[in-house]
């Protein structure tokens, strides 16, 4: 789509469309369309107008809620092709859980009611290779990073540390992001409300090299989930 067509795109259906997205099926298809788009070059939103702003301080009503990591080449909104208000977007280094994430998905879930939830890794992610290099050679991190590493080593349990290294790398990211969606499953508020069904939580990694997001097959990651409350 040309790039001339964006105020069309918001004035005249973007705005609606979007509030329009009632399920968690509906949200995860928009995010892989928008990825496919910035994969081919065709990303529709360099711009964002002033009456677009003044109807989005009124209320946000984004379709999904992901939980990402903090490098900078991962900016959630430019890989989905996602416009202002679209994503609630939650980012920490090797995108793991801790009290106040835990706190910012609940409010996701009871305020914004968002139906899709993600996790969103990446290859040649440096939290998850520092983790490797604790686990697996004795490395030593400042105690703060140390702490954050605390919520990545357990997800190496299973990792073949004579693995080349990457795909020792890649195997990690996955697991890593595999432990992450247990735990929000696992979780009290989560299983609490098991049975109102209604929201999906999904993992995946974003390819640094294409731009292109692997969702997760499902294990345990593809069942819909009640909202955490």
């Amino acid at each position: 789509m040309a790039q001339g067509t964006t105020t069309e795109l918001w004035t005249e259906d973007r705005m609606s469309h979007v509030h329009e997205i009632r399920t968690a099926e509906e949200a995860l298809t928009r995010l892989k369309e928008g990825n496919a788009r910035f994969v081919s070059g065709q990303a529709r939103f360099p711009t964002v107008h002033k009456e677009v702003l003044a109807e989005l301080a009124k209320r946000q009503r984004p379709y999904a809620t992901i939980l990402g990591c903090s490098d900078s080449r991962v900016p959630p909104e430019l890989v989905f092709d996602a416009a202002f208000g679209e994503l609630f977007i939650i980012r920490v280094a090797g995108n793991v859980l801790g009290e106040s994430i835990n706190g910012t998905l609940q409010y996701a879930s009871t305020h914004l009611h968002t139906p899709l939830f993600v996790v969103l890794g990446h290859e040649g992610c440096g939290a998850v290779e520092a983790a490797l290099a604790e686990k697996f050679h004795g490395a030593r991190h400042r105690s703060r990073i140390a702490t954050l590493l605390e919520n990545i080593v357990p997800a190496l349990e299973s990792i073949d540390p004579t693995l080349p290294p990457e795909a020792l790398l890649s195997a990690a990211v996955e697991a890593n992001v595999r432990r992450t969606i247990r735990e929000v499953l696992e979780s009290p508020e989560a299983k609490a409300r098991m049975a109102e069904g209604g929201v999906m939580v999904i993992g995946a990694v974003y390819d640094l090299v294409t731009g292109r997001v692997r969702f997760l097959e499902p294990d345990s990651l593809g069942r819909s989930v009640p909202p955490m409350v």
